[in-house]
């Protein structure tokens, strides 16, 4: 995607690689949802241009949570602009190097999991220009929006709901598509999803930050992951799966969370053996000393 796609009033969406950002508002009075992947700040820049003209700038960067996947651009995109990144207060300590995130956990299983081990767990420092988001619920530099306390995921995650039109910008509290299955990765079929499996710290909360989500009765649902789902049958299929939402079934943090505080991570459970990485190692040198072997083979028929 080059350009923004409006999927309701004043609400469009850009992917950024494997996650999302949202441009909110109208021209001279608008926000950034998120920042994207690393080396997306152009990209993100030009489709700003492209939705509210050459001399716009957001009043305001939001930030649903610190992981790499939303806020890797944040300083590249706060610099230029000239404006604040508001942040739940419980995502600070991640987003000033105080604290790395929960360990991820590439044993929960499935594709993300298994991509996780080549992910960061650490995020961008923005100390200089990070603000709290109002304990009001407001959400600076936008009339109309509530940022909504959705943790589990991420200690400080938020959702951000205009109630006028039912229209949830939900972060990673869920997805839209199923990041646990390379093929709902590589598709991108829209289905209401668990958050990250490897990324979520506590599946307790991330359950009761669905069916906080769930009672709002959606009709527009706009996601880290996936593509935004809108229309009357979004309410209920987001309504089924908060109803049935269910852990992974093994995996570092399904048992007992991982604890944070204001200061950052206090505890984490044992980390569970993983032995991809022998295993994938042993597949390395495997295929370098096959590769050697050939070219030693190569090598002595030309000398022969």
């Amino acid at each position: 995607m080059s350009l923004p796609r409006e999927i309701a009033t004043d609400l469009a969406w850009l992917r950024t690689s494997i996650s999302n950002v949202y441009f909110v508002g109208h021209s001279g009075a608008w926000v950034l949802i998120d920042t994207g992947v690393v080396g997306y700040a152009d990209a993100i820049r030009k489709a700003a241009v492209a939705r509210f003209g050459a001399d716009s700038r957001p009043n305001a960067i939001v930030l649903t949570h610190g992981h790499f996947d939303h806020a890797a651009c944040a300083l590249e995109l706060a610099g230029p602009w000239n404006v604040p990144i508001y942040a739940h207060p419980l995502e600070f300590p991640y987003l000033t190097g105080k604290s790395a995130y929960p360990q991820k956990d590439p044993t929960v299983g499935g594709a993300m999991a298994f991509l996780s081990r080549f992910f960061p767990s650490r995020t961008v420092n923005i100390e200089k220009v990070l603000q709290p988001l109002p304990d009001s619920g407001a959400v600076p530099g936008i009339d109309g929006w509530t940022a909504i306390f959705t943790p589990g995921h991420a200690p400080g995650h938020v959702a951000f709901w205009r109630e006028h039109d039912a229209t949830l910008v939900a972060g990673d509290a869920v997805a839209t598509a199923d990041l646990d299955s390379w093929y709902g990765i590589f598709s991108q079929k829209k289905r209401i999803s668990r958050p990250a499996s490897p990324f979520t710290y506590d599946w307790e909360h991330a359950r009761a930050s669905v069916r906080t989500i769930a009672d709002l009765n959606p009709s527009v649902l706009a996601c880290g992951h996936g593509e935004p789902m809108t229309g009357p049958a979004v309410a209920l299929e987001l309504s089924q799966f908060a109803r049935n939402f269910t852990p992974p079934s093994h995996g570092r943090y399904v048992a007992a969370p991982a604890q944070a505080n204001a200061g950052g991570v206090v505890y984490e459970p044992p980390a569970p053996p993983d032995h991809l990485p022998k295993v994938a190692a042993g597949v390395v040198a495997g295929v370098f000393l096959l590769a050697g072997m050939v070219y030693r083979n190569q090598k002595g028929r030309a000398e022969g």
